[in-house]
């Protein structure tokens, strides 16, 4: 077996073993990194840690660590409190207020899985008392935590404009933000239209439940952003009562403090200074969170603590690793054999499906990570569109996160109701597996077709 055959081998395996045994995927790419640069390739260890992506790990840092603060000071009670309540009484949009805060949440740093296990349990039983189906509340929640992460200063934006941008492939952050943000909308609206949204509209106004509604979710949030992790995260209002009640310095999730308000300018002004002055996201980012660190620091206590150093630790060893089959020359080998299939059009539509099947299944961060990458050769021949094959792999990628073989769609199903368990779990199934064939071939009709 050639070496190429084998390393590439090797990281299917790491894809597997982690989906199968649940050991981080960067840890596992990280030691597969060391075995197969020194017995394959007689690299030294100083080569295998050249490739670690240490502009990646500042933005990871800077993003996550950011996110953490503002959870920590009651940034996002507020955004769940004001988005609650902005929809006037009216039940049918509040599954679109689930969608809003879950987008405005990952697009300010949060990991996907961390939006969703925060706002799961209140969207969920809002589903129960409001007679809104399940399904379409589940799916608005993992869609808008899926739109939102494209941004600029999103975790998975973040990794793909890094990758674009070591690699020197041409992109555009607005471009990728706001396809995926589209694609996601999209379908949220088709299971939104198939679960009941057309008889939620019916409805009208019910002020006096939406106004509970806004206080179940101001005390239910408060209490899901201080817990370790989904697993702590309430899943009723009368726990939610409690946890805040155990907090003595819980502030009025619904009013704008000082800390608040500087961080949302923060927020604000690091957005506008990725998108309008081409800064640096990660250093920018890191910088305004020691600034609110050092004007607040009670509320900081534990923020680093609370930075995703999963994510940081799964990207850092699956770039390391591809970087090294980078340096090997296969990542070229590959490239050209999908070059050489004679149809970029089918190539290009391959690539799409595959990020699709393995991260309905797997991780969406380390398939992004892995993929571009691995079609940097095919992108450089101007065969297709690089933006709009990017965008369409994002696409396809991301949007299948409600399968319920992934987190996001696993986090729903736990928060269902126990007798609605199996019921969601097969229509998310249905849901996912059907997006997994229908989105990567939309994408791919839309975004790249058109460019060749």
């Amino acid at each position: 077996m050639s070496h190429e055959l084998i390393s590439l081998a090797v990281l299917v395996i790491v894809f597997l073993v982690a989906t199968v045994r649940g050991v981080n995927m960067g840890a596992l790419a990280l030691v597969a990194s060391f075995i197969v640069g020194l017995a394959v390739y007689d690299a030294t260890t100083d080569d295998v840690l050249a490739g670690f992506p240490s502009g990646l790990f500042v933005i990871l840092v800077g993003v996550t660590y950011l996110f953490a603060l503002a959870k920590n000071n009651g940034t996002v009670d507020w955004i769940v409190h004001g988005s609650v309540r902005a929809v006037g009484g009216r039940v049918a949009l509040v599954p679109w207020a689930m969608f809003l805060v879950c987008a405005i949440v990952t697009a300010i740093g949060a990991v996907s899985p961390a939006a969703v296990a925060i706002v799961a349990p209140v969207a969920m039983g809002f589903a129960v008392r409001y007679q809104i189906h399940p399904v379409m509340m589940g799916m608005m929640v993992v869609q808008g935590a899926t739109a939102g992460s494209f941004s600029p200063i999103g975790i998975f934006g973040s990794i793909t404009n890094g990758v674009v941008e070591s690699n020197d492939l041409p992109g555009s952050q607005t471009f990728l933000f706001f396809s995926t943000f589209l694609a996601a909308t999209l379908i949220a609206v088709v299971t939104y239209v198939a679960f009941g949204g057309r008889a939620l509209i019916a409805r009208g106004r019910e002020d006096v439940q939406v106004a509970a509604m806004g206080a179940e979710a101001e005390q239910a949030s408060y209490a899901a952003t201080r817990s370790g992790g989904s697993g702590g995260t309430p899943h009723s209002a009368v726990e939610a009562k409690r946890s805040v009640a155990a907090s003595s310095d819980a502030d009025d999730p619904s009013k704008l403090n000082p800390q608040r308000i500087v961080t949302l300018v923060g927020l604000v002004a690091l957005m506008v200074g990725a998108l309008g002055f081409d800064l640096d996201v990660g250093f920018t980012a890191l910088t305004i969170a020691v600034a609110l660190t050092l004007a607040f620091p009670a509320s900081a206590k534990g923020a680093v603590e609370k930075i995703s150093w999963g994510t940081v630790l799964l990207i850092g060893g699956i770039v390391t690793y591809v970087t090294l089959l980078q340096n090997q020359g296969v990542v070229d080998w590959l490239g050209d054999g999908v070059a050489n299939v004679g149809a970029p059009l089918v190539a290009a539509v391959l690539i799409c499906l595959i990020g699709a099947v393995v991260s309905a299944f797997a991780s969406t961060t380390g398939i992004i990570g892995a993929l571009i990458p691995l079609a940097v050769p095919f992108l450089l021949t101007d065969q297709v569109s690089a933006i709009g094959l990017i965008a369409a792999l994002a696409i396809s990628s991301s949007v299948v996160d409600c399968s319920p073989f992934s987190t996001n769609g696993a986090l729903v199903v736990a928060n269902a109701e126990p007798d609605q368990r199996e019921m969601v779990f097969k229509r998310l199934m249905q849901w996912g597996m059907s997006i997994v064939v229908v989105a990567p071939v939309v994408a791919w009709a839309v975004l790249v077709v058109p460019t060749v």
